[in-house]
């Protein structure tokens, strides 16, 4: 059954170029498209797409309000448009509190050009985001002829393809984990967790796709007088992380900062890795953070930073992670648990995207499986005491 994508956008270039890719990958069609905020809300809520894909900034009503009404009538998965920019990134991330999914960068040049690495940036967030959807979807049910004729949407020629900077948060090769002898999964647990009664000295979490909303989430739960370090890996791109930091700061009542080079780790307070680089624990629970391996698919990448964690804090670290396409952190968590640490999940009923935590969660590295509105409280208790 194919993925069902409504296109939200102002640009009447845009709109072609996005759908010409989508109408040309093979489990996808475009149901409609709509030209402002507000027309967007109109078919999202008649059409019921697997997936809108919307822009911010478009006339009548922005892009940020119609995913909060979308959102608040009939929930479905939407993918923001995002300038990589500073104000872009606020912009995005107020996006996501309002309900938004994920986002990929707006860039014409590589859209028009039809390159190869945006057409495998947003198959691959379609995919992700739309697989579950449409899996569900009645088959007897049609979907509505669209009111805009796709003959009018075709895409322009492809111009000669101009290479942007790489975005490393949506992977074009998903990494996967080394293969590892599959285990017993725990059982799914529906309340805070108890105690185990073991000492830690650092929580690790790791994150991607509906990781910012499920971040805060968890932080939001942690006391100001938490006694442990945090150290963060979401994917998100150089321009996002110093704003996310910035918002989880104010929102939480620990400490939050985008990592630097040569920090100090401190009590109650959270380091989260900058986009496009890599963030390594150092002896003394000290920080590196260097630009790392070309050829990493993700920047930051969790199982990096797992990887050093498992060299210098042994197996006093609480590893948890959360939702995000892809199997980062799987190979990390492995190196992990060979020295005694603890791994958690987020389940899969409540992870926008069900891979990250999938992965090790099939590799048998997980002690506790949880929904996200647990995680924070069972962080809470299970380290309280050092």
């Amino acid at each position: 059954m194919s993925i069902k994508v409504l296109i939200v956008d102002d640009s009447h270039f845009f709109r072609r170029c996005i759908g010409d890719i989508i109408t040309k990958t093979q489990g996808m069609e475009v149901v409609d498209y709509a030209k402002n905020g507000q027309e967007g809300v109109d078919k999202a809520l008649s059409l019921r797409p697997d997936v809108v894909m919307m822009d911010i900034e478009m006339p009548i009503k922005n892009g940020i309000d119609a995913t909060r009404e979308i959102m608040s009538k009939h929930p479905m998965p939407i993918l923001m448009f995002s300038s990589l920019t500073h104000e872009g990134a606020k912009a995005t991330l107020d996006a996501l509190d309002a309900g938004a999914a994920d986002f990929l960068p707006k860039k014409f040049e590589e859209i028009a050009g039809s390159g190869k690495v945006a057409t495998e940036r947003i198959t691959t967030a379609i995919k992700a985001l739309g697989a579950r959807s449409a899996a569900r979807r009645p088959s007897t049910i049609s979907t509505p002829t669209p009111s805009v004729s796709r003959t009018n949407e075709r895409a322009v020629p492809p111009a000669s393809r101009s290479r942007g900077t790489t975005y490393n948060n949506q992977p074009q090769v998903i990494k996967r984990a080394t293969s590892i002898p599959e285990r017993a999964a725990p059982a799914r647990s529906s309340g805070v967790a108890s105690a185990s009664g073991k000492k830690y000295s650092l929580l690790a979490i790791a994150s991607s796709t509906g990781g910012p909303v499920a971040l805060q989430a968890v932080l939001s739960k942690l006391p100001a007088n938490f006694p442990h370090p945090i150290l963060m890996v979401q994917h998100m791109p150089a321009a996002f992380t110093g704003a996310f930091a910035e918002r989880l700061n104010r929102l939480c009542k620990i400490g939050v900062q985008e990592a630097k080079n040569g920090d100090v780790l401190r009590p109650g307070q959270a380091y989260l890795a900058p986009g496009g680089m890599q963030m390594l624990l150092e002896r003394g629970n000290r920080l590196k953070v260097v630009p790392g391996p070309s050829d990493l698919n993700y920047k930051p990448c969790a199982d990096v930073t797992f990887a050093t964690i498992s060299k210098y804090n042994e197996g006093n670290t609480l590893a948890v992670v959360l939702t995000g396409m892809g199997a980062d952190g799987c190979d990390g968590a492995k190196m992990l648990t060979t020295r005694g640490a603890t791994i958690w999940a987020q389940d899969e009923a409540t992870s926008v995207v069900y891979g990250m935590p999938q992965a090790v969660k099939k590799a048998g590295l997980t002690d506790k499986v949880m929904p996200i509105d647990v995680i924070g409280e069972s962080i809470v208790k299970e380290m309280a005491h050092g």
